[in-house]
C-alpha cells in the first residue's frame, strides 16, 4: 500500500515555485483590461529543447495545462484552459493564429521562433467574442512579422540526444527459470538471456533548424522563414519530421490611410509512429526472457502461443504505420483609416489540411495481415468586415465601438480502405488488392460541409483612465445544430477600476505603482461536439448479406434525428486583481472564477419505441467548475551586470458533474449515475476491469474501487487480495492544484534558466504493477523482480495499487552565453546548452507520474503498460543574427 508524501512535495513546490499573466489591449483579436487573460511573450517562453510550439507555453500561464501525451512524448495530446467543462463537446481551446481561427494541430506545427506571443483568454467575458467556439478558452497567437530595418538574416538551430534513464526491472532468464521451478512449473526454455525491455529503446536524436530573413521600411516590409524539426525518438521506428515555411508582407499606402497585410503559412509532417504503443511495451516487459533476440533460424519470430495478449517485441517493431500531413494557411487583411476615429477592416483567410495515414500489420503479428490507407481533407474559408470607432471625448471620456460581420465555411471529405488475408508481406500497405477488401466495416468515404454566420458588437467606455466598462454580444448561426436552434446569443459584461490612478493613491505610487480590480460575466458556446448531420437521422452500411448469390451491403439507421440539438452553454463569473510593488519589482495577479456548463451534450441510451434507434445525442447535462489562479513575480536583483527574476503561479481547480438527466420532448431521459471512463487491458484480470469513472455529483474522473484490507494466504504460501464487497470513491484522476515556476539569473553575458512544473491532489492507478506483480501470470508472461518474494497470485482490481500522483518536475535547465559582438557582420550570437526533464520529485512508484491526468478518455488516471520509459534530452543550441 502507498504512503502519500503530498505534504513534503507541496513544501518543496513552494520553494521551487510560473509566469505572471500580462495583458494586451485592442478591440479585435485581443483583450481588454477587464478580462482574465495571460500573455506569454517570446522572452518568457520556455528555453529548453523545444520541438513543438506548445512546449514553449507549458507551465507559463496559470490555469493552462499543456500535456504532451504523458511521459514527455513528442506528440501533443491536449491543452486545457481552466479544466474540463464538457463530456462530449470539445475541450481543446480555440486557436487563433494572426486572426485565423485554427486548432491545436496547426499550432503545434509552427516553429517556436516564429511566434511573437501567446495570449490566453480564460473567462467568458473575453471568449464570448468568439461565440459558439469559445467555451473551452481561446489561445491567440501572434507570429513575428517584418520590421522597418535593413535586410537581416537570423538562424536558430539545436541538436540533442535523448537518453532513457529509467525502465522496468523484470526477471532475467535465470530468475525466470528459478521462479517457475519454485512453483513447480515447466517453461518454454530457449536457452537465451534476453532483456526484452530494451528491445524497443534506443538513443534518440533530435535536431531543429530555422532560418528567417526580412527587411524593409516603415511603409513596406517583409519577413520570410523556413524551418525543420527531425526527431528520432527513444522508441525504435518512431520518427517525427516537420517542415515549415512562412511569409509575411506588410504595406502602407495613401499617406498611411491604407494598411495591407498578407501572410502565408505552410507545413508538412512525415511521421513514422507505433501502431500499438501499449502492446509493444506490454510485450517487451512480459515476453519470455529465455527466447533469443531477433529472428530465429528460419527467419521468423519465436512466440509464446499461450500468451495471446502479447507478441515477440522484435516482430511488433516490424509493424509499419506512417502519417503524412500537410497544412496551408493564407490570410489577408486590409485596414482603412476613414478619419474621425473610424477604421474599416477587411479580413479573409483560406485554410487547407490534408491528413494521410497508412499501416501494415504483418501476417506473423496479425492473423492473415492487415493493410490500411486513408486520407482526410479539410478546407475552411473565413471572411469578416469590421467597423470600429475610437474617440477621446472632452479628455476624460474614451469610447471604443466595434461592429463585425463574419462568415465561415468548412468542408471535410475523405476515405479509407482496409484489406486483409494476405499470403505475403512483401507489399506492405502499397497493394491493397493483394488481400481481401473488407467491404463495409473497413472501407468508407465521406463528404460533408458546414457554415457559421456571426454578428459581433462591442463597446468599451473608459472614464478618466480609471473606470472601464466593456460590453459585447455575439450572435452565431450554425448549420450543424438542430433546425429549432439555429441561432445562439452570447453576451458579456466586464468592468475594471484602475485604483492606482486615483488621486488619493498618489502618495503610494512608488510603493504600489499598479492596482487594478476586474470583474466580468459572460456566456459562450461549445460547438466542438457537434459535427455536420448529427442533428439528423442517419443511415449507414451495417452488414453484408447474400442476395441472389451475390454479397450485398445492407443499410441501417444509426442515429435518431434531434431537431433541438444545440451548442453547450458555459456561463462564467470572474473577479480579479493585478498589483505591482516597488517599481514593478514585485508583481501579483489573482483570479477567482466559477463557471456552469448547461445544455451539456451526452449520448443517451433510449427505448425503442418511441425512438427509432437506441441512442440519442441530446443537451441535458450540467457541470460546474470553479477555481483560483495566483501569479507572482519578483525581481530581487536588477543591475547592469546581474539580474534575477522569479516567476511562479498556482492554479486550484474544482469540478463537479451535476446531472445528466432531463426531459427531451416531454420524455424523461436518464443516464447511469456511475459510468466507466478508463479501464485496464491485458491478461489475468478477475472480475471488472473498470478503474476510473464518471459519477454524478462527483468530480469528473474518480476512482471507484473495492478497498483492500490486506491479503489472504493459501496453503501453498501464495497471497490473494482481501477485498470488501462494495466499492467506494477513493480519489480523483485530475489534479486539484497545478504549479509552475521559472527562475532566470543573468550575470553579464551569461544566464541560466530553470522551469519547474508540478501537479497535486490527484491519484494514479498503477495497473502496470498490478499486472506485472501477479505470479499467476507465470510462465506465459514474465513478472517484475519483486513479484516472487511477494508471491501475489491475484489480479483483482482494488485500491491497493492506487497511489498519490503528486509530483514536482524540473522541466529544463538552460545555460546560455550571449557572445560579445566582435564582427561587423554579426549583430547577435548566443550559444546555449540544456537538459530537459532533469528530475522528478514524487512518491509514485511507477516509471513516471506524468501521465494523462486531464483528457477524458480510456487512459485517464491509469498507468497501464503503455508508458514510454522517461528520458532526458541533452542539447546544444546556436542563434545568430546577421
Amino acid at each position: 500500500m502507498y504512503n502519500g508524501t503530498m505534504k513534503k512535495i507541496i513544501q518543496t513546490a513552494l520553494l521551487l515555485t510560473l509566469t505572471v499573466p500580462l495583458t494586451a489591449q485592442t478591440l479585435r483579436d485581443s483583450t481588454s483590461v477587464t478580462g482574465a487573460t495571460s500573455t506569454v511573450t517570446q522572452e518568457r517562453m520556455n528555453k529548453g529543447m523545444i520541438t513543438n510550439s506548445l512546449d514553449a507555453l507549458s507551465g507559463q500561464a496559470a490555469g493552462v495545462q499543456v500535456q504532451s501525451g504523458g511521459n514527455h512524448e513528442a506528440m501533443l495530446s491536449a491543452v486545457r484552459v481552466r479544466g474540463t467543462t464538457s463530456l462530449t463537446g470539445g475541450n481543446d481551446p480555440l486557436v487563433v493564429i494572426d486572426g485565423v481561427q485554427s486548432d491545436i494541430i496547426t499550432l503545434s506545427t509552427i516553429y517556436p521562433a516564429d511566434i511573437e506571443s501567446f495570449t490566453i483568454l480564460k473567462d467568458a467575458s473575453e471568449t464570448s467574442q468568439y461565440g459558439s467556439r469559445g467555451a473551452a478558452g481561446v489561445i491567440q497567437v501572434v507570429t513575428r512579422k517584418g520590421t522597418a530595418e535593413q535586410f537581416h538574416i537570423a538562424y536558430d538551430g539545436s541538436v540533442g540526444l535523448e537518453r532513457t534513464y529509467k525502465n522496468l526491472h523484470m526477471l532475467n532468464a535465470s530468475q525466470f527459470r528459478q521462479a517457475a521451478s519454485n512453483l513447480g512449473m515447466s517453461i518454454l526454455d530457449k536457452g537465451a538471456d534476453t532483456d526484452f525491455t530494451k528491445a524497443p529503446i534506443r538513443t534518440g536524436l533530435v535536431q531543429t533548424h530555422h532560418l528567417a530573413f526580412g527587411g524593409g521600411s516603415e511603409t513596406a516590409n517583409y519577413r520570410a522563414s523556413i524551418g525543420m524539426t527531425d526527431q528520432k525518438t527513444t522508441v525504435k521506428n518512431y520518427n517525427l519530421r516537420n517542415y515549415i515555411a512562412k511569409l509575411d508582407l506588410h504595406q502602407k499606402a495613401f499617406d498611411n490611410h491604407l494598411t495591407v497585410d498578407l501572410g502565408v503559412l505552410g507545413s508538412l509532417q512525415n511521421n513514422n509512429v507505433i501502431p500499438s504503443k501499449q502492446k509493444l511495451f506490454y510485450s517487451a516487459a512480459t515476453f519470455n526472457p529465455t527466447i533469443p533476440a531477433g529472428t530465429n533460424a528460419s527467419g521468423g519470430y519465436d512466440d509464446v502461443t499461450e500468451a495471446w495478449w502479447i507478441n515477440n517485441p522484435y516482430a511488433l517493431l516490424t509493424m509499419k504505420e506512417d502519417e503524412d500531413d500537410a497544412h496551408v494557411n493564407v490570410h489577408a487583411k486590409a485596414t482603412i483609416n476613414l478619419g474621425y476615429g473610424l477604421t474599416l477592416g477587411l479580413f479573409g483567410s483560406y485554410s487547407y489540411s490534408d491528413f494521410g495515414n497508412a499501416h501494415y500489420y504483418p501476417t506473423y503479428v496479425w492473423s492473415h495481415g492487415e493493410a490500411y490507407q486513408g486520407d482526410k481533407k479539410r478546407i475552411e474559408l473565413l471572411g469578416n468586415i469590421a467597423l470600429s470607432w475610437n474617440r477621446r471625448i472632452a479628455m476624460r471620456h474614451q469610447l471604443e465601438l466595434l461592429a463585425l460581420v463574419e462568415e465561415s465555411r468548412e468542408r471535410i471529405k475523405g476515405f479509407y480502405a482496409t484489406s486483409s488475408n494476405f499470403n505475403t508481406n512483401a507489399f506492405g500497405y502499397d497493394n491493397l488488392s493483394a488481400g481481401s477488401i473488407r467491404p463495409w466495416e473497413g472501407t468508407n468515404s465521406y463528404n460533408y460541409s458546414s457554415s457559421l454566420t456571426s454578428y459581433l458588437a462591442k463597446a468599451q467606455y473608459t472614464y478618466n483612465d480609471r473606470y472601464t466598462l466593456n460590453l459585447s454580444t455575439r450572435i452565431d448561426g450554425s448549420s450543424k445544430v438542430g433546425e429549432n436552434n439555429r441561432w445562439g446569443f452570447f453576451p458579456s459584461v466586464s468592468a475594471a477600476w484602475n485604483v492606482s490612478k486615483e488621486p488619493w493613491m498618489a502618495p503610494l505610487k512608488r510603493i504600489i505603482p499598479k492596482l487594478n480590480l476586474r470583474v466580468g460575466y459572460g456566456k459562450s458556446g461549445n460547438l466542438g461536439g457537434i459535427d455536420a448531420f448529427l442533428s439528423q437521422q442517419l443511415i449507414r452500411p451495417n452488414g453484408v448479406v447474400s442476395v441472389g448469390g451475390m454479397p450485398t451491403t445492407t443499410l441501417g439507421i444509426i442515429r435518431n434525428a434531434n431537431p433541438d440539438l444545440k451548442w453547450e452553454i458555459k456561463r462564467t463569473f470572474n473577479v480579479g486583481v493585478d498589483m505591482a510593488f516597488w517599481d514593478h519589482r514585485i508583481v501579483l495577479t489573482a483570479d477567482f472564477y466559477t463557471s456552469r456548463t448547461t445544455d451539456m451534450l451526452y449520448n443517451y441510451t433510449v427505448p425503442v419505441p418511441p425512438f427509432t434507434y437506441d441512442h440519442l445525442l441530446a443537451n441535458l447535462g450540467r457541470m460546474r467548475n470553479h477555481g483560483l489562479e495566483i501569479g507572482f513575480g519578483i525581481t530581487p536583483l536588477q543591475k547592469q551586470d546581474i539580474e534575477l527574476n522569479i516567476n511562479m503561479n498556482w492554479t486550484f481547480e474544482r469540478n463537479k458533474l451535476v446531472t445528466l438527466n432531463g426531459y427531451y420532448q416531454g420524455q424523461y431521459i436518464t443516464a447511469p449515475d456511475v459510468q466507466g471512463i478508463s479501464d485496464l487491458y491485458g491478461a489475468g484480470y478477475h472480475g471488472a476491469s473498470g478503474v476510473c469513472f464518471q459519477i454524478v455529483g462527483q468530480p469528473l474522473g474518480v476512482f471507484y474501487l473495492p478497498h483492500c484490507k490486506g491479503f489472504t494466504i493459501a496453503d501453498d504460501g501464495s497471497k490473494r487480495y482481501d477485498l470488501t464487497s462494495e466499492s467506494y470513491i477513493c480519489g480523483q484522476a485530475t489534479p486539484k492544484a497545478l504549479m509552475g515556476s521559472n527562475f532566470a539569473f543573468r550575470y553579464k553575458q551569461f544566464d541560466i534558466t530553470m522551469q519547474v512544473n508540478g501537479a497535486f491532489g490527484h491519484k494514479i492507478y498503477n495497473g502496470t504493477a498490478l499486472a506485472y506483480m501477479n505470479m499467476a501470470s507465470l510462465p506465459n508472461y514474465n513478472v517484475m523482480q519483486g513479484a516472487p518474494e511477494m508471491n501475489i497470485q491475484d489480479q483483482h482490481i482494488s485500491d491497493y495499487w492506487l497511489g498519490p500522483g503528486d509530483y514536482v518536475n524540473i522541466d529544463y535547465v538552460t545555460l546560455g552565453w550571449n557572445v560579445p559582438n566582435r564582427s561587423r557582420y554579426i549583430s547577435k550570437m548566443r550559444v546555449a546548452c540544456s537538459v530537459n526533464n532533469l528530475a522528478t520529485i514524487t512518491s509514485y512508484s511507477g516509471l513516471t507520474p506524468i501521465i494523462n491526468s486531464s483528457v477524458v478518455d480510456p487512459t485517464l488516471g491509469v498507468d497501464d503498460k503503455r508508458t514510454i520509459p522517461p528520458y532526458r534530452i541533452y542539447s546544444l543550441a546556436l542563434s545568430i543574427q546577421f
